[in-house]
């Protein structure tokens, strides 16, 4: 069955039973109850109680869980109130910022029409827009919001503005006459408007064809029906908490196996390994992850830049490729006069005729009418002129309005004792129309306009005529023998700060892609000045294109192509797709509705906070504030940097944890006492681990962070050395640890005091691995070693606090600590010392082999 823009006028009106009159009011219950309301369906809401448990299904927090569970077993109730507090506390801040995360079928409503003006039974009417049925006329007006997709049947200078639709920087022209080609996208389909878009001009009959979710708007609503994606983040947690509990398991039955060996007693054994695996745990990370997020966030609105969901604060850190759309994205969304050029001695004339031929009203919030007027209007005021001078010397008498046949629009004037008539309109159109005495400047005129059309311009061409005498009626014949005017040039120009914000993402490895369904010349030329592309690229791919790729074709078209033209929604989503498919992490930017099921299926979604529309925000995971891509790089770099802050924390705690569990596990095995005792244990885990830990999260970017390529979207979380650094940092500690207890059950101190100088090893050596992961591969010192107060307050107060525990007589009997002297102190001191020095060199090691295997990697 053909389409409707493919029926003619009389065809439709048949198809759908109706006519010029509308429907008899009798048949439209008939009609509704068939067709339904016109009104577009809302998708599934989460509630708050399901938001909240999917806070709880996360195997982390599972293990924690019951880690919890075990510390109450064992009685370690101080132990288990903290880890559950740790639990709550993360639960409450990931369902605050996702509480209102699926809205975007709802805001869509928003943006439709809430009434329509209707002819039924040959009488006009104002009814509610979920009424309309098919088959209904209805009235359209500028500045109307169009209601439900109709066939037009009355055309008067009618424009629309389907930006937000079809990615449009401009009006478009509308008419009544059938189109014979099939398969066009709704930006082709001019004698049709759509629902939710804009009457910008002039005025219209329709017919009603589809209504609700079966409007392009409904279908673009259907679209935004896809699975949530997971970060990067949460794969690779999800990975390592999976490897944890098996790892925690293994201690759990390593240990107790051992002390049955030694024929320790069973139940104490199987208390002493459920401690351990307790130990094994860090307790903090889901609670440091979230911080981290959570403060990201924070210094992200301060850059302009609003996160919606705590996980994708880190997952432009992984992003390859940004899929950007045009308008309004990537520039201003306001069409500027860029070249004009008019004949000798009448460069003030064609100003005036900009000023005077065009449709385009004045009110206090600006100018009102299609975009190519306004910019026409501007570029006059802008240069000195004035709409009311202009009227004084060319008052008006009559007009003849753009139509789709002529492709031109005349307005007719006085001016002193003669007559003017202004001619604006497509250069061919308007040439058709001259003098014969310009006959011989026709082709280098047309050769200018090819000339500026190759880069992407909007030509117009103007021509006058003075009459000595009125002529009357002002009729389209009076459109003849016409002096050449002048020629004028639009776009919509790129941001400037975009340009710089480009070449930052290819330093930083990334791919930016222009998605539009605007026009492919209009696109390379925006591309081109954007350096997205080079002068001359040929890789400009339209949805015509797509549409003949098979699906292994497409897959790979998608990898070289940098810019793509005329495309519609559905075939934004599968570039998206596609490029996911090949490995890649894609970032979404948008601003329009056309751009809602691209955001939500990405990666990470960008939506623009001033042009933006409440569908593009409600899909997206972030929302710049300021509508600045360069905002975007900016982003970038703060995800990088929390991602490598996790990582820090991550090779901290664990390598600190592998201390503690080592030098438990070896020293009875080495015929030592048990060196550490749960009490202490916690402590370390805690407070030693959890001060310095969080401040790990605010430490500044390293200065070549955007230097390096991203992560490749699969990397394991541990990828770069970190498992090597763990088990020798670890295994570092555990010698000291175990060092200073042989040393001390020499000097003959008691079994106390030796627990206690090895509970302040730990600590001291842990402090100092804190500095030292700072950076991971430059030394402590040349990263600014002051540059992180946080981190600095975390180590002064813990050593104070170990202090404490160490010296206060009654925190002595809590926590089962002896005074240390002097000279225990003292020399515990040096070996903390000679510890941070091997663990420095330890990175050097590591340091020196990243920068070989980054140099093979790029060869």
């Amino acid at each position: 069955m053909k389409a409707f823009y493919q029926f003619t006028k009389e065809e439709v009106l048949t198809q759908l039973k109706t006519s010029p009159s509308g429907l008899d009011k009798a048949v439209v219950p008939l009609l509704q109850k068939e067709f339904g309301e016109n009104a577009l369906k809302e998708g599934k809401q989460k509630s708050k109680l399901s938001i909240l448990i999917a806070q709880f299904t996360d195997v982390m927090i599972i293990i924690l869980v019951i880690a919890a569970v075990i510390s109450f077993v064992v009685g370690e109730h101080t132990d288990a109130y903290v880890i559950l507090a740790i639990i709550i506390g993360n639960a409450w801040m990931g369902y605050s910022q996702e509480y209102n995360a699926e809205k975007s079928v709802r805001m869509l409503q928003k943006m439709t029409a809430q009434y329509a003006l209707v002819v039924r039974n040959n009488n006009p009417a104002k009814i509610e827009a979920g009424m309309l049925v098919p088959g209904d006329i209805i009235l359209l007006e500028a500045g109307d919001i169009v209601p439900a997709d109709a066939r037009l049947i009355e055309v008067s200078s009618l424009k629309t503005d389907e930006a937000s639709l079809t990615g449009e920087s401009h009006s478009i022209e509308k008419k009544t006459d059938a189109i014979s080609e099939q398969n066009l996208v709704p930006g082709d389909q001019h004698n049709t408007v759509f629902k939710g878009t804009i009457v910008s001009n002039g005025s219209a009959k329709a017919v009603v064809i589809t209504i609700g979710m079966n409007t392009e708007i409904g279908k673009i609503a259907g679209l935004l029906e896809v699975g949530s994606q997971k970060t990067p983040l949460q794969k690779r947690l999800g990975v390592f908490s999976k490897q944890l509990a098996v790892i925690v398991i293994l201690i759990c039955l390593v240990v107790f196996g051992i002390g049955l060996w030694q024929g320790m007693a069973p139940f104490q054994m199987f208390l002493t390994a459920l401690s351990l695996a307790v130990a094994a745990l860090p307790e903090a990370l889901p609670a440091v992850i979230t911080i981290a997020l959570a403060q990201g966030a924070r210094r992200m609105v301060k850059q302009k830049a609003l996160m919606r969901k705590l996980p994708a604060v880190e997952t432009l850190g992984s992003v390859t490729y940004i899929c950007s759309d045009k308008t309004g994205t990537l520039t201003q969304n306001i069409m500027t006069v860029e070249k004009m050029q008019a004949e000798p001695d009448k460069e003030e004339l064609l100003r005036h005729a900009m000023i005077l031929n065009n449709e385009v009203r004045f009110s206090e919030d600006g100018l009102l009418g299609d975009s190519t007027e306004t910019a026409l209007v501007n570029h006059a005021l802008e240069s000195g002129h004035s709409k009311e001078g202009a009227d004084d010397q060319f008052p008006l008498l009559s007009k003849l309005p753009f139509d789709s046949e002529r492709m031109r629009m005349s307005t007719f004037h006085k001016h002193g004792d003669k007559w003017i008539l202004f001619v604006k309109g497509a250069p061919i159109k308007v040439t058709e129309v001259l003098s014969p005495n310009f006959k011989e400047q026709v082709p280098g005129w047309l050769d200018k306009n090819r000339e500026w059309a190759a880069d992407g311009l909007r030509v117009l061409f103007f021509a006058y005529k003075i009459f000595d005498k009125d002529p009357g009626e002002i009729k389209i014949s009076i459109e003849n023998d016409l002096d050449f005017l002048g020629m004028t040039a639009m776009i919509d120009p790129p941001r400037e700060e975009v340009i710089a914000a480009i070449r930052e993402c290819k330093t930083a490895g990334i791919k930016s892609v222009m998605i539009t369904g605007d026009q492919p010349l209009t696109a390379t030329a925006i591309a081109e000045r954007l350096g997205m592309i080079e002068t001359g690229h040929k890789g400009v791919k339209t949805g015509a294109d797509l549409d003949k790729l098979s699906k292994e074709a497409f897959s790979s078209e998608v990898k070289i192509t940098s810019v793509y033209a005329r495309v519609s929604p559905e075939q934004k989503l599968n570039i998206v797709k596609a490029l996911q498919a090949n490995g890649e992490f894609v970032a979404m930017t948008g601003d329009g509705v056309n751009d809602a099921p691209s955001l939500k299926q990405a990666d990470i979604g960008v939506a623009m906070g001033i042009t933006g529309t409440d569908v593009s925000k409600e899909s997206a995971d972030m929302i710049l504030l300021d509508d600045n891509f360069a905002t975007i790089v900016k982003a970038v770099r703060e995800g990088r940097r929390i991602y490598e802050n996790i990582r820090k924390f991550i090779l901290y705690v664990l390598s600190c944890n592998l201390g503690e569990i080592l030098t438990v596990f070896l020293a009875p095995l080495l015929g030592l006492a048990i060196p550490l005792l749960p009490i202490h244990i916690l402590w370390i885990n805690l407070v030693t681990d959890g001060l310095p830990g969080l401040a790990l999260v605010a430490e500044p970017a390293e200065r070549d962070i955007m230097d390096r390529p991203p992560r490749p979207p699969k990397e394991n979380l541990f990828a770069g050395g970190l498992i090597s650094r763990i088990l020798m940092t670890g295994s570092l500690m555990t010698i000291a640890a175990i060092f200073i207890q042989w040393w001390t059950m020499n000097q003959a101190y008691d079994v106390k005091t030796q627990q206690t100088a090895v509970f302040t090893t730990l600590c001291f050596v842990q402090l100092g691995n804190a500095l030292s992961v700072r950076s991971v591969y430059h030394s402590m010192f040349s990263a600014g070693i002051f540059a992180n107060r946080g981190m600095w307050g975390a180590i002064i107060l813990t050593v104070v606090l170990q202090l404490l525990i160490v010296y206060v007589p009654f925190l002595q009997i809590i926590f089962k600590t002896a005074p240390l002297d002097w000279h225990v102190m003292g020399v515990i001191l040096l070996v903390v010392l000679g510890c941070i020095t091997c663990i420095e060199l330890l990175k050097l090691i590591s340091k020196r082999k990243y920068s070989k295997h980054q140099d093979a990697t790029t060869i």
